[in-house]
């Protein structure tokens, strides 16, 4: 669901032993939404024409936060052009959108469905070594989506063109664990790596944690156990 596209470990790992909550198999994620967080009291503003939130006297609604996060993070090759003040600022709206999250995000039935990965703080965790800065002068990427089918079942992908003329994709298949009411777990397969006519899989399985810190019908933000921020928007 919210996981992340961690690149694969290269051999076989078991499933983690998780100390704060035991793993449980979800066995219907389709429950009913959680009641939204309380919202905090606003102060009447003015319409203005950006939205700062490094600007503490300014208070607005998640419909805006939405807009913002959406803005800054949008061409920008899932946030590998960004500056560094760039993340500061997309950390800062998504940390005010948190207080809007619903109670037990885990159980929300928005998270199932596709997913774009429109940014990533850490450019190399979604799609590993084909978006490092060596992977990337190889490696065009064309699309990246997250797919969560009920009641557990991840899929990600990865679309690229290598040097611009052949057509590639890795693609890995997960199975989804609840490991409290915001934490979620995949442990993936395998990835399958096609490239021209070439068809095949490789390394071990992978494992990734992913605390979802907010959702709703148009974006999902998810903070990795190693501290990365993910933004995903709903595909139309």
């Amino acid at each position: 669901m919210a996981c992340s596209f961690s690149p694969p470990l290269p051999s076989s790992v078991s499933k983690p032993n998780i100390s704060k909550a035991s793993v449980s198999k979800p066995s219907n994620l389709l429950l009913t939404v959680s009641v939204p967080c309380e919202k905090r009291q606003s102060k009447s503003l003015r319409i203005v024409t950006a939205v700062s939130i490094s600007n503490p006297e300014v208070r607005t609604g998640p419909d805006d936060l939405v807009q913002s996060i959406l803005s800054k993070v949008i061409q920008t090759d899932r946030g590998v052009s960004l500056t560094k003040e760039g993340h500061k600022e997309v950390a800062e709206v998504a940390q005010e959108l948190q207080k809007y999250c619903v109670n037990e995000p885990v159980k929300c039935p928005l998270i199932f469905g596709e997913w774009d990965v429109v940014y990533c703080s850490n450019p190399t965790s979604p799609g590993g070594g084909y978006r490092s800065a060596v992977g990337r002068l190889f490696f065009k990427a064309k699309e990246m989506v997250q797919v969560v089918e009920a009641p557990d079942t991840v899929k990600n992908s990865v679309s690229f063109t290598v040097l611009g003329f052949v057509d590639g994709e890795v693609s890995l298949k997960g199975k989804l664990y609840v490991l409290d009411d915001k934490w979620i777990q995949v442990i993936f397969e395998p990835p399958e790596l096609k490239v021209g006519g070439l068809e095949f899989r490789y390394g071990g399985e992978s494992e990734v944690k992913l605390q979802i810190t907010y959702i709703d019908e148009k974006i999902r933000l998810g903070l990795g156990s190693r501290g990365s921020l993910f933004v995903f928007q709903r595909r139309k």
